[in-house]
């Protein structure tokens, strides 16, 4: 068992029958959808949400009931990635592209589960680069002003040569920012900005942070 795959399982453990359960996007959150739908065939009563069509096969493929977010009001409990997670909890998430989904399932969830490998913890966000999703209509004013602003290396993320769109349609510029000393405050001048769908900065939403090792160990990390 590696240390993605024991973050996921211990994270699926949280499940309990009737959950309305998120199912986040990404490496590690195969694992705990791959753990969730074991648990299903073993006779678990559970419905879905989905944040990516790439988790949506993958929650077919287990016959885990997939339901729309107009048939409840909240989710009980999401469970999802991060590509990095600091000493307060804060996420940075995106790298796979689904962010907006996540953020809106994770923030309409009772509990946001963040499953990661130990290589995920980091003192400070900002090694990783943040994805920002931008309309696709006159995407250049967006990207360019946030060239202009934060005067960092920020390029469009590109897939086949072509520009990266989302399942929502949008695109990303991916914004290598250093070190984010603090992540509250670029969330919301980014959220600001006419043209930008949404961020990677996840901040004050996490309520637990799972992490594995590689010797199949996990650790978990309750909101203070």
């Amino acid at each position: 068992m590696n240390a993605k795959q024991a973050a996921g399982y211990r994270a699926a453990e949280w499940v309990e029958d009737g959950m309305i359960v998120g199912l986040g996007t990404g490496s590690t959150a195969y694992y705990a959808i791959e753990k969730i739908g074991q648990r299903v065939a073993q006779g678990l009563k559970i419905k879905a949400i989905a944040t990516s069509n790439a988790s949506e096969e993958l929650a077919k493929k287990y016959n885990i009931p997939l339901i729309r977010a107009a048939e409840v009001e909240h989710l009980d409990l999401a469970i999802d990635g991060a590509d990095e997670v600091d000493a307060n909890m804060a996420l940075t998430k995106g790298g796979g592209g689904a962010l907006l989904r996540e953020k809106l399932v994770a923030i309409n969830s009772e509990r946001f589960i963040v499953i990661a490998d130990h290589s995920k913890m980091v003192p400070h966000l900002g090694n990783f680069k943040l994805p920002i999703e931008i309309v696709p209509f006159c995407y250049e004013w967006a990207f360019g002003q946030l060239q202009r602003i934060y005067n960092v290396p920020i390029e469009m993320r590109t897939r086949d040569g072509e520009l990266y769109i989302t399942d929502n349609g949008n695109y990303i510029a991916d914004a290598s920012f250093g070190v984010i000393s603090d992540p509250g405050k670029l969330s919301h001048e980014l959220k600001a900005m006419t043209g930008v769908v949404e961020h990677g900065l996840f901040v004050d939403i996490a309520h637990t942070v799972v992490v594995g090792y590689e010797d199949g160990r996990t650790e978990v990390i309750e909101k203070k």
